[in-house]
Order: C-alpha cells, then structure tokens, then sequence
C-alpha cells in the first residue's frame, strides 16, 4: 500500500499573518538562524505578490535589500523550507513560498517567456495524482515525501505570437 505524498488541498488552511512570521521564524531557528528585517521583507514580498516571483522582481519590490544579499538569503530560505525555487529553464529561477506557508497547488510554465501561473486541481483529481505518483514511487523502492506537477507549454501571449 502506498502512502500519500501530502494531505493539503486548496480548501486547507495555511499560515497567514502573524502566524506564517512566527512559522518561517522557528524554521530558520531550528536551522541555527534569525529573521532578520530583509528576510522578513523577502517573505513579505512573495506573500503580496501572490505568484512566483524572479529575484529581480522580488528585489525591485524591496530597494533597501541588495540583490546579492537578497539571493543568498533566498537559497537560506529555500533550504529551510520556507520557499520554494521553480526553474522555468529561463534566465531567472521563480521563488514562492514553500508548503505549507501557501496551498498546495502545480504550475503552468511558459517555455518562451517564462511565465509562471499557478494552478490548483480539484480535491478527488488531486488525491488521484497522489496516489499513482505514491505507488509509481513504491513501486521503484522510493519513499514517497511530495509532489509536484509543472506543466510546460506557450502561455496565450507567446501561443498567438509563435501563429505569427
């Protein structure tokens, strides 16, 4: 029997406010590290922006934080678990934040331009996936932990232009 890979769906609850600050804190804590104000602001700019984001994106949102600092503090995030980088194989990798800071969900990813769009599947689609991918994974003598799905394609914008 396999087991599932995650137990959150878009109708679950996630770490708002004060709560997600007082979260990615103990994250980083337990990790030897503090919340400094510029990670704060870089979380605070991935909660307001409500889709992935480039770290020039994330940095034109925050002008007090450097880019260099801003990117070594994006990889501290992300091994923390606090954020998640999603290569969209172009110039610039996207970061969001990780589960469960924000709903579990898959991506749509543009293969001309980048863009990245979340997606959310319904909650007897979803428990589908998880399952095949569990015992996909069991299957292969892996020990199944998560899963996510990117769908790579044209975004309507590069679709039209590629008709061209």
């Amino acid at each position: 029997m396999s087991t599932p890979l995650h137990r959150h769906t878009h109708s679950d609850e996630v770490a708002t406010g004060e709560e997600l600050h007082d979260l990615v804190a103990k994250r980083l804590t337990e990790r030897g590290q503090r919340y400094t104000s510029g990670r704060r602001r870089l979380i605070e700019a991935l909660v307001e922006a409500e889709h992935p984001m480039t770290l020039p994106a994330i940095v034109a949102g925050s002008p007090d934080v450097a880019p260099s600092s801003a990117y070594r503090n994006l990889d501290l995030l992300e091994s923390a678990g606090v954020i998640r980088r999603i290569s969209s194989g172009g110039d610039h990798a996207h970061f969001e934040l990780a589960e469960p800071l924000l709903h579990h969900h898959h991506h749509l990813i543009c293969v001309d331009c980048g863009t990245i769009v979340d997606i959310h599947l319904d909650d007897e689609l979803e428990d589908l996936v998880d399952e095949r991918l569990s015992k996909a994974a069991v299957d292969a003598g892996f020990t199944p932990i998560s899963h996510s799905l990117d769908v790579h394609g044209r975004c309507p914008t590069c679709t039209k232009a590629a008709s061209v």
